[in-house]
């Protein structure tokens, strides 16, 4: 039993996420102008650091912007199960163009940090980098909303990026009033080495999540033993087993058995598996739900698990 292809919360979870990634877009582009700027004045490693995040950051989400609107496509004749995991595959790409910033950050670091010299215009740097701060700060406030809602894997791969350039932009206010006001050069490619560790790290959680996809990864034991549950109640059920979850994108995919009693007729067992379906739609509105139903009592291999 499939579920409808396209429901009102489906509806407002696609528009909640492309929102999301038009919002990303567009702040990365005031943010990697911003910075280019402040880093031709004030010359600052940090600064550079953070502006090559910054653009690495818009390409990463002009991927997620275009990708999420590739995987909210509705399935086709050759896409049968959706196109969600296009959402993993801009994650991995958006990986490898964020280390290949922090590479890049990494060598203009170690430069600076064996020839350190003072940082120009520093006012320039406060401004800039405060209002990245703030920017950056709002952006996030929205995808954690967004992530809430919708559970998107590519908009919460773009949020890490962003979460990471809010500790950025905060080492670059403290790598310029370091080297301005006490005269600690070397704390500005210092500090730009402690971000190319927390890019790298933000890296690592997007590979994750995206081979979580990729690979159909089980969702969390919690949500499977809670779909377990619901069919359970279902008067007419004598059993669940074969439990079998994966998610792409902005789907979820629910296989299920069901044990009946061996004497209902076809119709009767129908009724029972519509009624399972229903129920676990109801709490997982974006699924795909696929029932098979048994005898009650008879003996078959099962899962392990």
């Amino acid at each position: 039993m499939r579920a409808a292809q396209q429901t009102d919360p489906q509806a407002r979870r696609n528009r909640l996420v492309v929102a999301a990634g038009a919002a990303s877009v567009l702040v990365a582009v005031v943010l990697t102008l911003l910075k280019l700027w402040a880093w031709r004045v004030t010359e600052s490693v940090a600064l550079l650091s953070s502006m090559a995040d910054s653009l690495l950051d818009l390409m990463a989400s002009l991927i997620t912007f275009f990708a999420v609107r590739v995987a909210i496509t509705p399935p086709d004749h050759e896409h049968r199960f959706g196109h969600g995991k296009s959402e993993a595959v801009a994650g991995l790409v958006q990986s490898m163009i964020v280390a290949a910033s922090a590479v890049f950050v990494a060598v203009q670091a170690v430069s600076r940090l064996l020839a350190p010299h003072a940082i120009s215009e520093p006012d320039v740097g406060y401004v800039v980098t405060g209002v990245s701060l703030v920017l950056t700060a709002a952006l996030v406030t929205f995808q954690k909303l967004v992530i809430r809602r919708t559970r998107s894997v590519a908009v919460g791969a773009d949020s890490v990026h962003y979460q990471a350039d809010v500790l950025t932009n905060v080492a670059v206010l403290a790598a310029i009033f370091l080297s301005s006001r006490f005269g600690w050069y070397t704390a500005d490619p210092i500090l730009a080495l402690a971000i190319v560790v927390v890019i790298l790290w933000s890296v690592r959680t997007i590979v994750l999540q995206a081979l979580d996809i990729l690979l159909d990864r089980e969702l969390p034991t919690e949500l499977r033993r809670s779909i377990k549950e619901i069919a359970a109640r279902v008067t007419g059920v004598r059993g669940v087993h074969d439990v079998r979850t994966r998610s792409a994108g902005n789907m979820q995919f629910i296989q299920l058995h069901l044990e009946v009693d061996a004497a209902l007729t076809l119709g009767a067992a129908h009724e029972i598996a519509y009624e399972v379906e229903q129920r676990v739609r109801a709490e997982f509105p974006a699924a795909e739900v696929l029932i098979h139903v048994d005898p009650y009592g008879i003996d078959e291999p099962r899962d392990p698990f």
